[in-house]
């Protein structure tokens, strides 16, 4: 690297200083800490270093830059916005205000190149994992011994907040298990955390910890320029496993009372210090601005920029016309690519009954393997039990790439952000399992999903008390109402065969996170739920069982007690009471339909209205209504055979039918 290259990476890093600084205080809020200390590494990576093309931030085979240490999103901003990105200097402007492309934590959909939504500190570094996975996944699938389409590098900036988090540590692990060469994180190491100085709560050798988690570990000076650049061609030329980057940095470089304290951290300098600022880094006072040399600077790299792609465009043309049958493979595996006998492959598909809708699942998940080549998926330790294993398709090993099959071990919040990483290829669709109780490790990364509309499927198996013995440190009480609270994700608990392959498909077709809760008992198929995806599962909420003329009771069920609310009705229609049943499979989808069909379902007068679920009634009595009767459970289960305890927490036909005709 020549004099002169240094001296324009010089003044772009100094200038995503001032539109850094100026930005935050002029929203009066947000992290100017990260943006001055990292500045040179950004204006490494974005000036000099990422292979990708701003005009075009969908290119397939693009560098990936994850800032996983979101708060210092202004960063990444200014860094976008100086590259060519669509994202103007009225947005940056706009830091932090309403319905900007600039919110106060990168959101992917929001703003061209972020490419996750980070925030939640060390689910950005999973998720780089994730995209990392999956391309070494594209790499040996489709790359020839004549044509190389993908050898993209993944690039992470995360900071000690990012270190510490245990899903950072989970996801670390998997990345040097798997030996992944593509994948570079960065360390800003200042040794300053919100609260103060690192050493109050941080003192491991870092470095010593990854080595241990397999990646090769240097250690540079971030404001070395050489040093970078020399660091970077040799990972470019030769990298054999994970890199990771301990950066030294100072929080805040250049603020002259602030600089490397905590009060760097998250909130504006202040006006006085702002001017010091500038003034000491002997930069202009004038607000957002921008040399004419770094404009010119970018104008012409993005021209070079999209040379890049162009010369990758041809080799793709040249791999796809070498090679029709991996060109069709890559087309097919786009995600929004549902074939179109799909729906009538899954009804004609033979599943033994009764069975528990686990098994069902994986019956429909194997047929889907054969269906969709970017189907990928696995579990935490438990496909044995939670039934995601795809039996034809191999196991992802260290520099193995060729399964569809991931084993992720015992680490449920690494799978879901890696899941989460995974589905933001497009040529891959995720999913994972493991038992609906431990779906709480890994909540903030469905969250995450929900909240960036990933395609993350989640099969969580043994969704009640009824699984039994294990007992309740097992058994979900509040984890299906925990799961529909959440906006955007879908959350789906079919009653049996048929609604278990109807669940599968509406999952594939929405463009956002679907979990499908499963039974470990087993469960009769039912004639009624034999339906097409539009005329039942696709509404949510439809009736299995109408009334003859007025009903006395209209009984909602999901999941294994829809069976059991059937055996009701009929009970009660010996009774002399006439009884409506609906499946409620799928709240979100149910609430999505026409107000005529949600007032002809659940509207009107019809009788005693009652839900039946193995799980809290949170969220039952919009249904029901405040006088409802709400069969659910009202405390933690117990450990014994589920035989035991239905009759113990009242869910057989006999406690049922006698609590009704008293109510």
């Amino acid at each position: 690297m020549d004099d002169s290259q240094k001296k324009n990476l010089e003044k772009i890093a100094n200038t995503i200083r001032i539109l850094s600084m100026d930005a935050v205080q002029k929203a009066n809020s947000g992290h100017p800490g990260l943006p001055l200390g990292c500045a040179e590494i950004g204006a490494y990576l974005y000036g000099h270093g990422l292979r990708h093309n701003p005009k075009n931030p969908h290119w397939i085979n693009r560098d990936r830059m994850v800032l996983s240490a979101g708060h210092g999103s202004m960063w990444l901003y200014s860094c976008l916005h100086l590259a060519g990105f669509d994202l103007s200097l009225e947005d940056i402007k706009n830091f932090r205000q309403l319905h900007s492309k600039t919110p106060g934590h990168p959101e992917h959909g929001e703003t061209a190149g972020v490419e996750v939504t980070s925030g939640p500190l060390g689910q950005g570094l999973a998720n780089a994992v994730g995209l990392a996975l999956g391309h070494k996944i594209l790499e040996k699938k489709f790359n020839t011994d004549e044509f190389t389409i993908f050898d993209n590098k993944i690039f992470c900036l995360a900071s000690d907040g990012d270190i510490m988090e245990g899903v950072a540590s989970e996801a670390s692990s998997l990345a040097g298990h798997w030996q992944l060469d593509n994948l570079v994180i960065f360390y800003d190491c200042n040794n300053i955390c919100l609260d103060g100085p690192t050493f109050e709560c941080l003192t491991e050798d870092t470095k010593a910890r990854y080595r241990a988690y397999g990646f090769d570990v240097y250690e540079i000076d971030a404001y070395d320029f050489e040093a970078i650049d020399k660091l970077m061609i040799s990972i470019r030329d030769k990298q054999d496993r994970p890199v990771f980057i301990l950066a030294h940095t100072i929080i805040g470089k250049g603020a002259p009372t602030k600089a490397d304290t905590h009060k760097a951290h998250g909130s504006p300098l202040g006006e006085d210090e702002v001017r010091a600022t500038k003034e000491a880094l002997g930069l202009p006072q004038e607000e957002f601005y921008i040399p004419q040399p770094v404009i010119d600077y970018f104008a012409q790299k993005l021209q070079k920029d999209k040379e890049t792609e162009e010369k990758w465009v041809d080799v793709f043309r040249q791999w796809s016309n070498a090679n029709p049958e991996l060109f069709k493979e890559y087309q097919n595996m786009n995600v929004q690519n549902i074939p179109a006998d799909l729906e009538s492959a899954l009804s004609e598909l033979s599943i033994k009954n009764p069975i528990a809708t686990r098994e069902a699942s994986n019956v429909v998940l194997n047929l889907l393997a054969d269906k969709l080549p970017g189907l990928y998926g696995g579990s935490a330790d438990l496909s044995s039990s939670d039934k995601t294993m795809m039996k034809n398709y191999g196991v992802i090993e260290p520099k193995k790439f060729a399964g569809r099959n991931i084993k992720f071990g015992v680490r449920e919040f690494g799978m879901g952000a890696i899941m989460n990483g995974m589905s933001r290829i497009n040529l891959i669709r995720p999913y994972c399992g493991t038992f609906l109780t431990f779906s709480d490790y890994m909540r903030n990364s469905i969250r995450l999903a929900a909240l960036s509309k990933y395609t993350t499927i989640y099969q969580f198996t043994h969704d009640s008390i009824f699984l039994g013995e294990d007992g309740p440190t097992h058994q979900p009480i509040e984890h299906v109402a925990s799961l529909r609270a959440m906006p955007n994700l879908h959350v789906f608990r079919p009653a049996d065969n048929n609604e278990v392959k109807m669940s599968w498909l509406a999952a594939l077709k929405y463009k956002g996170p679907s979990a499908i809760i499963l039974s470990r008992q087993k469960l009769p198929e039912l004639e009624e739920t034999k339906l097409s995806l539009k005329d039942g599962v696709e509404k949510g909420a439809y009736i299995v069982k109408k009334e003859n003329n007025k009903p006395d009771f209209t009984i909602m069920a999901t999941g294994s007690e829809l069976s059991l609310a059937l055996d009701v009705a009929d009970s009660l229609e010996k009774l002399g009471k006439d009884v409506r049943v609906i499946s409620f499979v799928c709240w979100e989808l149910f609430e999505a339909q026409d107000k005529s069909y949600k007032e002809s379902l659940i509207k009107g007068d019809l009788g005693k209205r009652v839900c039946i679920e193995a799980g809290v009634d949170l969220g039952w009595h919009k249904y029901i209504g405040a006088d409802g009767i709400a069969i659910c459970m009202e405390s933690f289960g117990l450990s014994a055979p589920a035989s035991d305890l239905a009759k113990e927490f009242g869910f057989t036909v006999d406690e049922i039918v006698q609590r009704l005709i008293s109510s």
